[in-house]
């Protein structure tokens, strides 16, 4: 299983990454222990906003991907309405490889 998720930063930026497990990943993130990202080691993670899980990390990496090219403003609608992603790239990846992840049940910080 592989996870695709969305953090809001303190200076309220987005950083969009992958990980294989997901309570682990936000560990690293929100602990700043040395293996947080670059980006969110000076930006300061602090919030997990959105996640998908996939099968495989083609899948996961591929979304990456596209989010990561969507603008502010769309990335924005994204965390608000997860289900557009399903629109947004029904041409680029299809929807059964990947499902939204519950964040209210992932411990972080």
């Amino acid at each position: 299983m592989y996870y695709t998720y969305m953090l809001r930063c303190k200076d309220n930026s987005i950083y969009t990454g992958i990980a294989s497990n997901l309570e682990r990943r936000m560990e690293e993130h929100f602990s700043r222990n040395g293996k947080e990202a670059k980006y969110t080691r000076s930006r300061k993670a602090k919030n997990l906003e959105m996640a998908w899980q996939s099968e495989d990390k083609s899948t996961a990496a591929r979304l990456e991907y596209w989010i990561k090219k969507l603008n502010k403003e769309n990335k924005e609608k994204l965390i608000k309405d997860p289900q557009i992603l399903r629109y947004v790239l029904k041409d680029k990846i299809e929807s059964e490889k990947y499902d939204i992840v519950q964040i209210e049940k992932i411990k972080y910080i």
